[in-house]
């Protein structure tokens, strides 16, 4: 095999969309490593710095990353906080160290790491560390198998989960509100869905944060844009709960052939005593094991504990970097451990009524 990587502005992804688009599809890649996420998610959120990287072995597209610098000498996968995993395809037949140990002496300038960040061991196994790469675990992450009708699934949920979900509806039935699941599709339809998703998180904690999906932000137009494009292929999906005429909970969701990946949720804070996430889930899970289409639900972050109500599978997505030289590695770790004698030496020799406060700090 004789791989050759080349180097483009990331600008050139548009020009290049046809031919990544293509590679996402042989490797069953996740809809949002598709262009239709990563152009608008460059747009919205790139610096100009970042970089496409093509990888061919006699002509043929085998793997292809969008890189971006991090500091002097560093670089690693263009990583937004809105983007799951990082921007880095491949086929599998060849393996990430050969791909990384390739590219890191193609990058501009003189790159001494590269970090393929939040990576998924389904599609980029995790290799082995050597004397010039290493991994870390990232995450764990959580998906729902479908395999069965839902009534069948339902029934090994948990009797908190189950129990909740019934008596909720039945409190709201008899209070005479009338519950009802909508399932946006059309484009037309995205930008007035995104500025009431931005009213449900408004009411909770993520407007102090400034984090709000809010139409004029990045973050608001980012999410426009990219379902726009999605549900004008007919794969994006908005879950829209309603109590009455009131939305109570929606949820931002893509999907690949056989993969629902549920992006974003959001609930109205003011409703959080009835669950309304709850029951939207419920009856939005119920509508996609009812098609027959969908295999997986992807949840793509951090494992809470309400994720663990509706599945018990998780699995860990991982960081990997190459260094230039095999020397690099050992410096970091000698480094690494003279650091954690230091602090060993300060918790073990220093009297409780002369510990510094940044430690007990850090022991909160």
């Amino acid at each position: 095999m004789t791989i050759t990587w080349e180097i483009r502005p990331g600008s050139a992804l548009e020009a290049a969309a046809q031919e990544w688009d293509t590679l996402c599809a042989d490797i069953g890649a996740m809809p949002f490593l598709e262009t239709r996420f990563l152009l608008p998610l460059l747009k919205h959120f790139g610096s100009g710095k970042e970089q496409l990287c093509l990888a061919r072995d006699k002509g043929v597209l085998i793997a292809a990353a969008l890189l971006a610098p991090t500091a002097w000498a560093r670089w690693e996968t263009f990583q937004p906080s809105q983007l799951p995993l990082g921007p880095w395809i491949q086929q599998q037949s060849v393996s990430l160290e050969t791909l990384l140990g390739g590219l890191i002496q193609r990058l501009p300038g003189f790159a001494l790491t590269l970090g393929a960040t939040q990576l998924d061991p389904i599609f980029t196994p995790q290799p082995e560390d050597s004397r010039q790469l290493n991994s870390i675990p990232y995450i764990d992450t959580a998906w729902v198998d479908i395999a069965e009708p839902f009534d069948a699934y339902w029934s090994r949920r948990g009797k908190n989960l189950r129990t909740n979900v019934r008596k909720q509806r039945t409190k709201l039935e008899e209070d005479g509100t009338v519950l009802t699941l909508d399932i946006l599709t059309d484009r037309g339809s995205v930008e007035a869905a995104i500025r009431e998703y931005g009213r449900l998180e408004a009411t909770g904690w993520k407007a102090e944060a400034g984090t709000a999906v809010t139409l004029g932000t990045p973050q608001g137009d980012f999410y426009r844009d990219m379902l726009e494009a999605f549900c004008e292929q007919g794969r994006g999906e908005i879950w829209r709960y309603r109590f009455g005429d009131a939305v109570v909970a929606m949820d931002l969701s893509i999907r690949s052939p056989d993969t629902l990946v549920v992006l974003k949720t959001a609930f109205d804070a003011a409703q959080k005593a009835v669950s309304p996430a709850t029951l939207l889930h419920h009856d939005a899970f119920r509508s996609v094991f009812e098609r027959g289409t969908i295999r997986r639900i992807e949840f793509y972050g951090r494992v809470m504990e309400w994720h663990t109500r509706w599945t018990e599978s998780q699995r860990t997505l991982y960081h990997t970097t190459r260094w230039r030289w095999s020397a690099l590695v050992h410096a970091k770790q000698l480094l690494a451990g003279i650091s954690r004698s230091r602090q060993t030496t300060t918790s073990t020799s220093v009297p409780n009524h002369e510990v510094p406060l940044s430690t007990n700090a850090d022991a909160r």
